[in-house]
């Protein structure tokens, strides 16, 4: 019983650490957005399990070609996974973002964001950033912006329009414990990204 209610008490007590940690920096409103070179997009399916659209995905999108058009950002790395060979998170981005107007001049694409701590951990010691705009939904964006601040990079998220009717129960439930994983790896775990390698100009 009182490991149910330590562990209980633990996991809220991580969602609630991150959250308020990252709060102040997480923006909804692009107007009033600070101006920053890099922005980082977190990659997702572009399609779900059944063949529709993954408005995740494309809501991340806009918000990156947002960034762009209104001069907020002047480059930006699209970071996913590229694990399998029929699955590149990355080049779909890129895609879908040139689809737009976004010259491919101003895209970076970091194949090895196998998770966000690893895409985050990256944008530092791969791209050399200290600071960065991070693009995903805002539950996304705090556990992003945690790990990016908690290892030295001033870190901002500009918030994606959430999706309120797709998988919404079971996306809240895995980020729930994704936090507490985030947590252990900042503060207990040393946890390090599965692949580094040469550094990259942005």
């Amino acid at each position: 019983m009182w490991f149910f209610i330590v562990s209980a008490f633990f996991t809220m007590f991580c969602n609630k650490h991150i959250e308020t940690k990252t709060d102040p920096y997480l923006y909804n409103n692009i107007n009033i957005l600070p101006k920053v070179r890099v922005a980082l997009v977190l990659g997702t399916s572009s399609k779900r399990a059944n063949g529709d659209d993954n408005m995740y995905f494309n809501n991340r999108i806009k918000a990156a070609y947002d960034l762009y058009y209104y001069g907020k950002i002047q480059k930006m790395i699209l970071s996913g996974d590229n694990s399998k060979d029929y699955y590149n998170e990355p080049k779909v981005m890129r895609k879908a973002l040139m689809g737009l107007g976004v010259p491919d001049s101003v895209i970076v694409l970091d194949y090895a964001g196998l998770r966000t701590f690893d895409s985050m951990i990256r944008a530092k010691e791969i791209f050399g950033l200290d600071t960065v705009m991070v693009v995903s939904q805002r539950f996304h964006n705090e556990r992003a912006v945690f790990i990016a601040r908690e290892n030295g990079i001033i870190a901002y998220g500009y918030n994606a329009s959430n999706v309120i009717y797709q998988n919404q129960m079971k996306v809240k439930f895995r980020e729930f414990f994704a936090k507490v994983k985030c947590f252990l790896d900042v503060y207990i775990l040393a946890t390090k990204p599965k692949y580094l390698g040469e550094k990259i100009k942005v």
